[in-house]
């Protein structure tokens, strides 16, 4: 995608899902230059042949090393779209913008109807929930699967995980006490047919329930689906509310109107 000839400004994109690519083919296509933050090498593939400034590949050292990328990079713009369970880094931005005075607005997917669902508040709710022999598959961030874990057997469950082919993953799975045995470890939507990997692993495990994270985009989306044609329960993570003195804006169009000072 090409840019415009209209230079309208520098955008700094902090990009936690699947959304990355296209805000940043978007934005490019509408005249801005386009710096880019992604945690891995894998999440930096789909950037390849963009007309971007520059690729950064890893973490950011906190709110201070935030500042100090914020002094050497010279935006108007720097546009939050972690993914929307990375509480973390989303308040170091914030952090961070309001010592440099730069403006910052958060990118977060629509919440999608839960459907035949059932939204947890916390990962303690699963504490209360009719779990007692059935087959539960944790597929969530690596970082919530020990304390998951460990209600779900307190609920009576005999737990599975679906988790990442990471190193932070693999270390989470095993201080969960998940034999492997009971782990997946995949990327999700991989393979000719979108799905069907996850569709294979509940079926061998005689899965009758999911937990997930209420993050919306694709991942959301099959676990949805495949809970209707295969018949097995969804519990939803609640998504976390966003950081409430930062702007929201959810879909491409609200960004682009917000970045170009056209919103309320």
């Amino acid at each position: 995608m090409h840019r415009q000839e209209n230079r309208q400004g520098t955008v700094w994109l902090l990009a936690g899902t699947g959304d990355g690519p296209h805000l940043a083919e978007v934005l490019i296509s509408q005249g801005w230059h386009v710096h880019v933050s992604v945690v891995g090498d894998m999440a930096a593939h789909p950037y390849r042949g963009m007309a971007l400034e520059a690729i950064h590949v890893g973490a950011l050292d906190g709110s201070w090393g935030i500042s100090q990328w914020l002094q050497t990079i010279p935006v108007d713009w720097v546009v939050d779209a972690t993914h929307p369970f990375a509480l973390r880094i989303s308040d170091q931005l914030n952090q961070a913008c309001k010592r440099s005075g730069h403006r910052l607005v958060r990118f977060e997917r629509r919440m999608e109807a839960s459907g035949q669902a059932v939204v947890l508040g916390s990962i303690a709710d699963l504490a209360d929930q009719p779990l007692s022999g059935r087959q539960l598959l944790l597929a969530l961030g690596a970082r919530q699967l020990v304390e998951a874990a460990m209600v779900a057997r307190k609920a009576g469950a005999t737990v599975f995980a679906r988790v990442l082919p990471s190193p932070l993953s693999l270390i989470q799975a095993a201080a969960a006490g998940i034999p492997s045995e009971h782990l997946a470890v995949v990327r999700p939507l991989q393979g000719p047919e979108p799905g069907a990997l996850e569709a294979a692993v509940c079926r061998r495990w005689a899965i009758t329930d999911v937990v997930c994270r209420q993050s919306g985009g694709a991942t959301e989306a099959l676990w949805a689906r495949l809970s209707m044609q295969m018949g097995f329960g969804l519990w939803l993570l609640r998504r976390p509310a966003p950081i409430a003195e930062v702007p929201v804006v959810n879909s491409v169009s609200q960004l682009l109107a917000h970045l170009n000072g056209k919103t309320p």
